[in-house]
């Protein structure tokens, strides 16, 4: 207990030190474009061909199967930031799945109106008070922040792919998690306006504070009166 302590503080310590967003923008800019290039060269013409060769019931079999292995983390999350009613959903959600969903191929439980959650220890940490911290691109992995890429380690350790007692297995279901996602987002690169890093930048911030609130962002235009 006093060691998780100890981390927490330090990990606020480090996350409040740094006031400006982007303080390693040069380091930043040189990862992204590497991240850009490998995209473009092997992420993307393997996702492409998976999407083109993949009948559509065994892409939606295999989505489903990922998602549910994450409703174990969302769960937990869910319970670490003291929304037990979503926490145990979640667990309810992850046992139809497994059980009549057949291991997670068919997703049940949003057909019974179980809502799928978005939860991640980054936004534990900020329920718990942890600021974001410096903007980071981490070489492969992407936008980050100091917050959320320290949150990965825990993260790493909170997957039920580590119950897998083969090494061999478990690295070919990641390696089929990564795939799965970079195919469903196949086509948003059209959406990026002007500097892409920036665009990037913009709009991780934006998703995390969407996340970490649950959908639920402060209208900046609350404070205007419009009546005559």
């Amino acid at each position: 207990m006093r060691k998780a302590l100890i981390v927490f503080l330090s990990l606020t310590y480090l996350s409040v030190a740094f006031s400006e967003v982007d303080p390693f923008q040069g380091l930043n800019e040189k990862t992204h474009k590497l991240n850009q290039s490998l995209d473009e060269s092997i992420a993307t013409p393997i996702a492409k061909a998976y999407r083109n060769v993949t009948p559509d019931f065994v892409e939606v079999g295999v989505t489903n199967f990922t998602d549910n292995i994450e409703d174990v983390n969302i769960a937990l999350n869910n319970l670490l930031q003291g929304k037990i009613k979503e926490g145990f959903s979640d667990i309810f959600r992850f046992t139809l799945n497994s059980t009549i969903g057949v291991l997670g191929l068919f997703d049940v439980a949003s057909t019974i109106g179980l809502e799928k959650h978005s939860e991640d220890f980054g936004q534990t940490l900020a329920v718990w008070g942890v600021s974001d911290g410096p903007y980071i691109v981490l070489p492969v992995l992407g936008p980050s922040s100091l917050r959320d890429t320290l949150a990965r380690i825990p993260e790493a350790f909170m997957t039920p792919l580590l119950l897998i007692d083969h090494d061999r297995t478990g690295y070919e279901l990641t390696a089929i998690d990564l795939l799965d996602k970079r195919a469903r987002y196949l086509g948003l690169e059209s959406i990026v306006i002007g500097d892409d890093y920036l665009f990037y930048r913009d709009a991780y911030f934006q998703s995390r504070e969407f996340d970490i609130n649950d959908g639920l962002i402060e209208d900046e235009f609350d404070d205007f009166d419009f009546e005559d």
